[in-house]
């Protein structure tokens, strides 16, 4: 049939009579849909040997996350919702991070651990991760290099949640716009993939924290109008203007 098929494509008259729809006897009428049809639907693939794989994979990873300790359980802090566990409060309460879905949350639960203690700052889990930049010294000269690789399992879940969190209408995707403009896509996404970290190191490190949106006008907001008066006045001598400012008369 496939022969067929090929043939058909090559001999005008037998090409036509397959477009009319009185195809020979033995070929297909539309030789295009061999291909697609000869595949199962994805929900009989699904029942294979490799679905039954992936659903005991599924409640391992349940299972673990069940029997997941509090690292606080021996203090006074104070234990999730009733009906819910350590575990299942805190992926939650980490889904609520934009560009964060379920499985990055259970990621990166995963490999930075339930307790923070071992990273007194963010700005330690930061580093531990390779989410800062690396300064070279050389005399008196200074760059920046590469932050390193880190944990791969980690920075691959940070970045699909930032590449998120970038196309959102939030604080973090107000963040990657306004330093992809002059870092470039990659710099302005690890920026965002940290700003996210820290955000994780704060909601495990407190169990009573909850993400809150400050919105994509935050900057605007929050607005230093002497650091933007500077800002534009270097902009314009950059292009050769020489800039006098005079402040405006009171209405």
């Amino acid at each position: 049939m496939a022969g067929q098929a090929h043939r058909a494509r090559h001999d005008p008259p037998l090409l036509r009579a397959v477009q009319a729809g009185a195809a020979p006897a033995g070929l297909h009428p539309h030789p295009h849909r061999l291909r697609s049809r000869a595949h199962p639907p994805q929900a009989a693939r699904r029942q294979g040997p490799a679905g039954c794989a992936e659903a005991a994979l599924d409640q391992e990873i349940a299972a673990t996350l069940a029997a997941l300790p509090d690292p606080r359980s021996v203090t006074s802090a104070p234990s999730p919702p009733s009906g819910t566990s350590f575990a299942t409060d805190l992926l939650a309460r980490l889904d609520e991070i934009p560009g964060v879905g379920p499985t990055s949350a259970r990621v990166i639960l995963a490999e930075v651990g339930p307790d923070m203690g071992i990273f007194p700052t963010p700005a330690h889990l930061a580093s531990w991760a390779k989410l800062c930049p690396r300064t070279i010294q050389s005399g008196a000269k200074g760059t920046t290099g590469p932050a390193g690789k880190g944990n791969a399992w980690l920075k691959g879940a940070l970045g699909e949640a930032a590449s998120a969190a970038a196309r959102t209408d939030t604080f973090l995707g107000a963040r990657y716009r306004r330093l992809v403009k002059r870092r470039g896509h990659a710099k302005a996404l690890v920026a965002v993939a940290r700003s996210i970290l820290v955000i994780v190191w704060h909601l495990i490190d407190d169990p009573q924290a909850r993400y809150q949106e400050l919105g994509p006008d935050w900057h605007q907001r929050h607005l230093n109008p002497q650091c933007k008066t500077r800002d534009l006045v270097r902009q314009l001598e950059h292009l050769g203007h020489h800039v006098t400012l005079a402040p405006t008369s009171a209405a």
